[in-house]
C-alpha cells in the first residue's frame, strides 16, 4: 500500500540543521522508498512506543502511519534522534 506523506513543522528544523546535499539525498529517498517500504520498518518501544523509523545512512527518520498517510515527526543523525 503507498501512502501520502506529510511533514510536522519541527522536521524543517531539522533539515535546516543538515547540509543542502544530505537534506536533498535525505528527501529523496523518502519521497522513493518510504511509501512502499512503511509497514516493514521497526516498531520503536520506550518513550517512542507505536512509532517507527525508517534509516537512510547515519540518519533516522521517526514517523507516524495514519490511516492512508506517513507523518514524518523527526530526521536527525542516529546519535541524536532518541535523546530529544
Amino acid at each position: 500500500m503507498n501512502y501520502n506523506i506529510a511533514f510536522k513543522k519541527s522536521v524543517y528544523k531539522d533539515l535546516s540543521r543538515l547540509s543542502k546535499t544530505e537534506a536533498k539525498r535525505v528527501l529523496d529517498k523518502i519521497e522513493k522508498d518510504l511509501p512502499s517500504a512503511a509497514v516493514k520498518c521497526p516498531v520503536l518501544k520506550g518513550k517512542f512506543k507505536g512509532l517507527r523509523k525508517y534509516r537512510i545512512g547515519s540518519y533516522r527518520i521517526i514517523f507516524a502511519i495514519l490511516d492512508d498517510q506517513i507523518l514524518i515527526l523527526r530526521i536527525d543523525h542516529r546519535k541524536e534522534i532518541y535523546k530529544k
